[in-house]
């Protein structure tokens, strides 16, 4: 078992490693800077398709990673100011969350982005999950394509929920949302929406209590970041307003049963 005092010795190491899994990168000079290192690594990391990573490189990938979530600084829900009615906004890094679930804007492939260091949430969410990621996602969709046909893709809407790996989020929702390729229309705003709706279903289903939201369609799916915004707003608000409204009947209906029970 290889042992590092170093992160920059981490670094090297897996950046060889990752160069000797990819045809295309395995003959390239390897930079000097940790720096430019970095962006090796992620880019390769970024390429690499869905397959088994050796043991002994998985193992120093999570070493890897999880001292730069340390460095990075880890946030957790208690550090970030509730606005009103269990409801907080926070801008940052969302991989530097430790939530119960943090959402990534995925794609209907479901399998990550593969242009190397793309700015995307779904890139970075990939990145820094580790490998394990891509290779899980892989998973659910051979399992769905073996139920629906060899064409299947995740349609808009519909949740789909794996481990965080090494993300502080236990979990990460992927979702797709809707592609406006032109003017924005009722059911755009209808199935966006929907993403927030099904998200907190699936969330609640799992006993997952503390859930950050990426700004879902706003990039490349070209959603206008204003009317995105109040729909995502008035979509959690209402969800909240009505699982607090059942909660508090079955509370309300349990207390009355058992008080009938003792009379």
């Amino acid at each position: 078992m290889k042992t590092f005092n170093t992160q920059s010795e981490r670094l090297s190491y897996l950046v060889e490693a990752f160069k000797e899994d990819s045809a295309e990168y395995r003959n390239i000079e390897t930079p000097r800077d940790d720096r430019d290192k970095r962006v090796l690594l992620r880019s390769l990391m970024n390429i690499r398709m869905p397959k088994r990573l050796p043991d002994e490189v998985l193992r120093v990938q999570d070493e890897y990673l999880a001292e730069r979530a340390k460095e990075t600084g880890v946030v957790t829900a208690d550090e970030i100011p509730t606005v009103r009615d269990g409801v907080s906004i926070w801008q940052g890094d969302i991989t530097r969350l430790a939530v119960d679930a943090i959402v990534n804007a995925a794609n209907s492939q479901m399998l990550g982005c593969f242009a190397p260091m793309h700015t995307c949430i779904d890139n970075c969410i990939h990145t820094f999950a580790g490998v394990q990621l891509r290779c899980e996602c892989d998973r659910q969709m051979k399992l769905l394509r073996g139920k629906y046909g060899p064409a299947y893709e995740q349609p808009t809407a519909v949740p789909m929920l794996t481990d965080g790996f090494n993300l502080p989020a236990k979990k990460v929702v992927h979702i797709v949302g809707p592609i406006v390729a032109g003017r924005l229309t009722p059911e755009h705003e209808r199935l966006l929406a929907d993403c927030y709706r099904n998200t907190l279903d699936l969330c609640a289903e799992n006993g997952l209590r503390t859930v950050a939201f990426c700004c879902i369609s706003t990039g490349v799916f070209r959603f206008p970041n204003e009317r995105a915004a109040e729909i995502a707003v008035k979509t959690v608000t209402e969800w909240l307003y009505s699982r607090m409204r059942t909660e508090n009947t079955m509370s309300r209906n349990y207390y009355e049963k058992t008080a009938t029970s003792i009379r």
